[in-house]
């Protein structure tokens, strides 16, 4: 349940167990929990902190993305790097952390749902990164993030976008084509059935891909073609 009343000691204490970073100024705390709609000054809410905290998420996991894929191209970094700091992922770490105990927000928020609802938490996550960072400096905002974005970011596969999108984009980028997806072939019974699905773009070797359904066949197909034509770094063999 959203809160508007100020955070107890109480609060603060079990934020700062689950943030780990004891802060030697409580405003940061406070003001990153704070949203615009329960009437608090600018210097009171968390808007000015989201605008900071954006920008010191985006560069620790820029930095942890070119330390970790050091032959991705980068067009593959920037499509992991949008992925891993979008609302959607911030609001991720925000239910892991269970930060909607603590946030204060108006009436009107407490009934938004769905999307815009999502945002408010992921924004909350960007205000307490640049608590960290002006609380305790950078080595405390990347503690945090390391903590929480560390083994999404260091996944193979992790924070790919669609692959038939991506593939169209580079398709369009280079040749000026839009990939072309051709079934070659279905097998097996209804239950369990298998679709082999060829992929062309001119100028390019095709690829093909096999899964149960025919879209999961493109998107094989399309990674295949990504990874070997370099746009996406291909999974280190076990």
């Amino acid at each position: 349940m959203m809160k508007t009343k100020p955070l107890s000691a109480e609060e603060r204490g079990q934020l700062e167990s689950v943030i780990g970073h004891s802060f030697a100024d409580k405003q940061w705390l406070d003001r990153a929990l704070t949203h615009a709609s329960t009437g608090a000054a600018k210097t009171g809410n968390y808007e000015r902190l989201e605008f900071l905290g954006d920008r010191v998420l985006g560069l620790c996991v820029a930095e942890l993305l070119f330390r970790t894929f050091r032959a991705a191209a980068e067009g593959e970094l920037s499509v992991r790097l949008n992925q891993l700091v979008s609302a959607e992922s911030c609001a991720e770490i925000a239910d892991e952390l269970e930060l909607h105990r603590f946030i204060r927000t108006g009436a009107d928020v407490k009934k938004l749902t769905g999307k815009r609802m999502m945002n408010v938490r992921a924004d909350v996550v960007e205000s307490l990164i640049a608590a960290l960072y002006l609380d305790g400096g950078l080595e405390a905002a990347r503690a945090f993030i390391l903590k929480h974005w560390g083994e999404r970011a260091t996944r193979a596969d992790g924070a790919r976008r669609d692959a038939k999108t991506e593939l169209q984009e580079w398709a369009h980028a280079r040749f000026g084509l839009t990939p072309a997806y051709r079934v070659d072939d279905r097998s097996g019974p209804d239950h369990d059935p298998r679709f082999t699905v060829t992929v062309e773009v001119t100028g390019v070797e095709p690829e093909t891909g096999v899964d149960r359904s025919k879209r999961a066949a493109e998107q094989v197909a399309a990674t295949k073609m990504l990874e070997r034509e370099g746009v996406w770094q291909k999974p280190a063999e076990e």
